[in-house]
């Protein structure tokens, strides 16, 4: 599955204004729960635990905030591009401004490190970042991270 198949427009956010990683994954939770009907609580508190385990700030202004759920068969992606960029603990200790979500089945295991990689490329790429910043739209956002797969 590409990264592009993933995305959809209504889950894809240019300029959220959003102050602190927990902030963020409240929002995330929230907008995720609401389009399909899953538990806010329960996806927000598995981010959580995540990102406990360690920060999933790669460097470079980008995370890959993940969750696994036992009770999902489908899996789900949402992108935020943040106003201003928040602290992640990244290993770099450059706060986060590009943000990709990824909610998976809990037995998708295959999928969820298939995906990983696929996002560690495109967003390891400097110019890809610099293209998503200075993006428009959602739909451009989309368009360049579709080129990037290619």
């Amino acid at each position: 599955m590409t990264i592009s198949a993933l995305l959809s427009p209504d889950r894809i956010f240019i300029d959220t204004d959003i102050s602190s990683k927990k902030r963020l994954l409240e929002f995330i939770a929230n907008t995720v729960a609401a389009q399909f009907d899953l538990s806010q609580v329960k996806l927000y508190n598995n981010l959580l635990d995540r990102e406990r385990l360690g920060s999933t700030g790669l460097g470079k202004g980008f995370a890959i905030p993940h969750a696994r759920l036992a009770d999902l068969d489908i899996t789900i992606a949402c992108f935020i591009r943040l106003d201003q960029p928040v602290n992640f603990e990244a290993p770099d200790n450059q706060p986060v401004d590009l943000v990709f979500t990824i909610i998976i089945p809990e037995n998708a295991a295959d999928e969820h490190l298939q995906i990983l990689s696929s996002l560690a490329k495109i967003f390891s790429q400097s110019e890809i970042c610099d293209a998503i910043r200075k993006a428009d739209s959602g739909d451009e956002v989309a368009r360049i991270i579709d080129l990037a797969e290619q």
